[in-house]
Order: structure tokens, then sequence, then C-alpha cells
């Protein structure tokens, strides 16, 4: 059994600040280029590769597949040979991804060759702070049940809204004691994944996260015990709190 990681890396990133063309692999044109997060540096080294390294330090991993945008796959690759041997130590595989996380999921799952009871991590470019402790309890977790998660209790009381022009309004509240935080990676035995990943494509399904696409094919999928320090950097506030992480 061998276990295989996508990393979708092709988004834009547009909720956190601009950052400069000149950090983005690849990128031909300043005026063009548009912001990336995950190339924006971390403690001196991209989002990217501080996540990648978390990955190809695992003993199990044994490949890597990097969705990129496709003007960025070529920078990438010298990156990597420059600054990130260490992650060269596993196969690293780069493709071209698609306009949304799916489509670049599902570029990355057409690619690979992989056996039924493979193990596919999918995670999230912009999760450098993933540890190998939650990596091993999703593997075991995609072993026993074909499909499993990292993610938190609810802490907070969730509320149900509608939507309306002023605002929201609530409707309802959501016992926390049933909400789970879903958080990356996620792992599937390979059989499972690229079911749920061609039911979706058949029927012109979007999901919201690979475990909804396994949700709607059926097959059940198990929760292991995430963290909190495990989170996704999407705003610029998120970088002073994984910097904070980093330094601790």
């Amino acid at each position: 059994m061998k276990v295989v990681v996508i990393i979708p890396a092709a988004g834009l990133g547009t909720r956190m600040a601009p950052v400069p063309s000149a950090q983005i692999p690849g990128a031909k044109d300043a005026k063009a280029a548009p912001p990336a997060k995950q190339f924006t540096e971390l403690a001196g080294t991209p989002i990217l590769i501080h996540t990648l390294r978390k990955f190809a330090a695992v003993e199990q991993v044994s490949e890597i597949w990097i969705a990129l945008r496709e003007n960025e796959v070529e920078g990438f690759r010298e990156r990597l040979s420059r600054d990130a041997r260490d992650v060269l130590r596993k196969k690293v595989e780069l493709v071209a991804g698609g306009e949304h996380r799916q489509q670049s999921v599902g570029n990355a799952l057409n690619a690979i060759t992989a056996a039924a009871d493979d193990i596919v991590l999918v995670h999230d470019a912009v999760r450098p702070l993933v540890t190998a402790e939650i990596i091993h309890e999703v593997i075991e977790g995609a072993k026993k049940y074909g499909a499993a998660i990292a993610g938190l209790p609810a802490v907070d009381t969730v509320k149900q809204v509608e939507r309306t022009a002023e605002g929201a309004i609530i409707r309802g509240t959501i016992p926390r004691a049933g909400v789970v935080l879903a958080q990356t990676p996620q792992g599937f035995r390979y059989s499972v994944i690229k079911k749920a990943f061609d039911e979706a494509a058949a029927d012109g399904f979007a999901g919201t996260d690979e475990a909804s696409l396994a949700e709607r094919a059926g097959h059940e999928v198990a929760v292991v015990m995430g963290s909190a320090r495990n989170i996704k950097i999407t705003t610029p506030a998120d970088m002073e709190l994984a910097e904070f992480y980093l330094r601790k």
C-alpha cells in the first residue's frame, strides 16, 4: 500500500494582501499576475513549501502531487530544486490545476497511478502547521474506514441564519454536539475518492470539499482529531498567528 498526497495550489488567495509578482514562480507579467497566497513567505519561506515539508517528512508518504496554475509549474519546479531539495526526497509531480479546487484535485487524480486500496490524502496548500501525528491518524482512519478527515468539535455556538439585503437574521441554533469543523488532510482509499470524483464530474456536481463528494457517493466519512493550530491561512491575521506558532 502506498500513500499519495495531493496539494491543490492553483488558487488566487484574494482575501490575502497583495503579493509582489516577483515572488510568484512563473509570473511573466507583473501587471497581469494576480497574488497567490500559497507563495506568500512565512518566516522567509513560501507557505506552500512549509506545507510540502510536513508531508515529505512522513515516512508513509510515497508521492506528492501539486496542482498549480499552468504558468507557475516550471517556475515552482525550479524553486523546489533550488530551495527545497529535502522535499524532493519523495517523488514529487507537478500538474496543471483547474479553475476550482475540485478541478485541481480531479486533474491530479486522473494523473496518478494507484491500486484500489492505496491511500490518497488531499491537503490545503495553506495549512502549513499540520503535524505528523494528524497526518498519521488520517492515514490510519482512511485505511480502516475508507474515508477520514481531520476535524475539530465546535466550541462556539453555531447559528443558522437567513441572508437578507440588510444582513443576516438568525433562524435557529444548531446543537454543537452534532457539529465538527472540517480540516485537512482528508484521506480516502483510492477506489473511494476516484468513484466520488468521477460521479461528481458526470453529474456536474461541485462539492465544498473532498469529503462532501464521498458523502454524496454514499460512503461514510470518519473524523479524527485535528488541532486548533492546524489553521488555514486565509487573511493577514492568519499570517500573524502562523508566525507566532512557528516562533513557539
